[in-house]
């Protein structure tokens, strides 16, 4: 954050519908002077509908530090609605960049991030090859190779974890890391980890699905970026795309066009992430979208 802007914070609320949580939470704002910037609401529809509440808000005028307003929060409002909330200043998170040999989604999430795109810190990229190290040492970050076998793949993956810890990693992103986490890692990061899967999912899930796709003479194809879960490729969608194919793209050209749909899909994921954009509740997603 630049010397001219001013300091913000943000608020995430997920509750039971029902009325006055939006006066609740203004009043609540207004009062401690927080000057509200922006807010995204949604309900869902039915008897026992579920509400979601962004609000980023200025902290200039604040009578009290966020921590603090933030533990005069949960005394006064949250217990109130039983709200599922979070309340914090607006920071740059600390995330690792997990892939194994193909580079075009790692490469747009750097190229954004050296851009000024994605507001984040990226203290490693982890892989368990040596072929991206040189793509992503031009960028001055550590590169870290944990290769993996069949008799290794416990090891590794336990290195991998204590290596995220030490460098306080707030959100993995697998920019087509090829290899299947375990559950510990995945409850290590709850909803944290973020999969892109080179398919239109649920369409052809697993392994080759652009092969499939060619034999299945598909005339869209597409991709998926959600959050790992420990049933593969099932959790949660943060978002998706297609680009429409024909009779004429051969296997490799339907490769190449998924390669551009999976790089801009994987970067709208993360940097919709990273703003407190993305609601999970069950298996689904709420994303407020800029």
């Amino acid at each position: 954050m630049s010397a001219n802007e001013h300091p913000v914070a943000r608020l995430l609320v997920q509750c039971a519908d029902r009325p006055g949580i939006v006066a609740a939470v203004s009043q609540f704002l207004f009062q401690h002077g927080a000057n509200i910037m922006q807010a995204d609401q949604y309900s869902t529809a039915g008897g026992e509908g579920r509400f979601f509440l962004r609000v980023e808000f200025q902290t200039d005028g604040l009578d009290r530090t966020v921590e603090a307003l933030s533990d005069t929060f949960a005394a006064e409002i949250a217990p109130r609605f039983d709200m599922d909330w979070r309340l914090a200043s607006v920071h740059r998170p600390r995330v690792a960049l997990l892939a194994s040999r193909t580079d075009h989604c790692l490469l747009e999430l750097l190229w954004r991030w050296r851009g000024g795109e994605l507001p984040i810190d990226i203290p490693l990229v982890v892989s368990n090859h040596e072929a991206l190290r040189k793509d992503v040492e031009v960028f001055g970050i550590p590169f870290y190779v944990f290769p993996v076998t069949t008799e290794t793949r416990g090891p590794q993956e336990t290195a991998i974890r204590a290596l995220l810890r030490e460098q306080r990693v707030e959100l993995v992103v697998l920019a087509r890391y090829m290899q299947i986490l375990s559950g510990d890692f995945i409850d290590e990061y709850p909803a944290r980890i973020i999969n892109i899967h080179h398919s239109f999912l649920p369409a052809f899930a697993g392994a080759d699905p652009y092969g499939r796709a060619f034999e299945r003479g598909v005339k869209i194809i597409g991709a998926t970026a959600h959050y790992a879960t420990e049933d593969l490729d099932e959790g949660p969608i943060i978002e998706q795309d297609v680009v429409r194919v024909s009779h004429g793209d051969s296997r490799e050209s339907l490769m190449r066009l998924g390669r551009e749909v999976e790089r801009s899909v994987l970067a709208r994921a993360v940097q919709w992430h990273i703003e407190g954009r993305v609601f999970v509740h069950e298996n689904r997603t709420v994303v407020f979208r800029q």
